[in-house]
């Protein structure tokens, strides 16, 4: 009979689609933790542990690949990130306890936990990457299992991830200045399948990161295409820009709350001349609108009615570029929407920040900066010289 882990009658809803439930590294640790203690303390093998995660479901999670030595005992959890696209799905994260003389719990990264490089994270350089929630929840059980065994010694807690070597390089970590593994997370001790909340809080850590290094005026890219022009084409430093995805309001809002004083955005049109009707969440779920921005703004460059419809009836903001180019209007309409994105940008930030764009697409190349972009420019360059 399969184990139930007490999520199988959790889910939520994207795309009116059905998605089950996780559970996080920091749910695995803790319980592998839990089953270690009791283990070493009560001296019997035993098979699965119960949770109580922060977002107050309780899990039953088996313990797996158990060994023991003297006065140490090592088991492992795996983790089930449900429906949710999460590159750590399936990898064990073990626990070893080990006895101690000295009072007091020890808690420590092992192989495949990364180690804090960088200022700015949640832990102190050269600390093991295990956030503040799993930290206590694993020092939790720990405590709880002790005493139930009667147990007043000290105990030495170590995490590991034998894959989170590899698995780490595909994630934001190496970013992030966090070497050598993966970071325990989760802060509910819950995973909801594709999270939006997720996602925004990895870039609110990134910014915080680039920020306790002395940046104050960042480079930010949507994604791939932004990131490999960037490289590519502008003499800017490239390591330093910060993935935004669609999320551009929000992060607007966290630059101004960490007191940034300015954001050069390099985007592809496709994403970003959204922008230039004001939506600030650029997932075409959100809003689309790309061929009617375009064509108004064709207009405005002098484009006739014929071109507005052509344009209107691309399906792509590539085949919108080349009808544009075709009527000789293209210098007229990029001019048009930077000076949009420009004035959106300004609005959603009550000018309280230095915002600005460079715009490509992958056949024209360069198409256009607003007006605030070249002393953007000027200053992340200056701040690369002086760092």
């Amino acid at each position: 009979m399969e184990h139930k882990t007490g999520l199988e009658e959790y889910y939520v809803t994207r795309g009116q689609k059905k998605m089950r439930l996780g559970y996080t590294t920091g749910s695995c640790a803790a319980a592998a933790c839990k089953g270690a203690v009791y283990m070493l303390l009560g001296g019997k093998k035993i098979d699965f542990v119960t949770l109580m995660t922060p977002k107050g479901i309780e899990l039953s999670l088996e313990l797996l690949d158990t060994t023991r030595e003297e006065n140490k005992v090592t088991c492992a959890v795996r983790k089930d990130a449900g429906d949710d696209p999460d590159t750590t799905d399936k990898i064990l994260v073990y626990a070893t306890v080990e006895r101690r003389c000295e009072p007091g719990i020890l808690l420590d990264g092992g192989i495949g936990v990364g180690r804090v490089t960088k200022p700015g994270l949640s832990q102190k350089i050269g600390e093991a990457a295990i956030n503040p929630v799993p930290k206590a929840m694993i020092l939790r059980e720990a405590r709880e299992a002790a005493d139930a065994c009667d147990y007043e010694g000290g105990l030495s807690i170590v995490i590991s991830v034998p894959q989170g070597v590899e698995i780490a390089r595909k994630t934001f970590n190496p970013r992030l200045g966090i070497e050598g593994g993966i970071s325990i997370l989760g802060t509910t001790g819950i995973v909801e399948p594709m999270s939006e909340k997720a996602l925004i809080e990895s870039i609110h850590v990134e910014m915080k990161q680039h920020v306790a290094q002395g940046e104050e005026y960042l480079l930010v890219t949507p994604g791939n295409y932004g990131a490999d022009y960037l490289r590519e084409h502008l003499n800017l430093p490239f390591e330093k820009n910060i993935k935004c995805s669609n999320y551009v309001g929000e992060t607007i809002d966290m630059a101004i709350d960490m007191g940034v004083k300015g954001i050069l955005f390099v985007s592809h049109i496709g994403k970003f001349v959204k922008v230039a009707a004001g939506i600030m969440n650029t997932h075409s779920h959100s809003a689309d609108g790309r061929a009617e921005i375009l064509a108004s703004n064709a207009i405005r460059a002098g484009g006739s009615l014929e071109c507005a419809k052509a344009i209107l009836e691309s399906s792509t903001t590539d085949e919108a570029l080349d009808i544009i180019h075709e009527n000789g209007i293209l210098e007229g309409t990029m001019k048009e929407i930077m000076n949009r994105i420009q004035f959106y940008l300004n609005h959603r930030s009550y000018e309280q920040i230095r915002l600005g764009a460079v715009v490509f697409n992958n056949i024209y190349g360069y198409l256009g900066q607003t007006e605030d972009a070249p002393l953007l420019i000027e200053k992340i360059r200056a701040q690369k010289t002086q760092s």
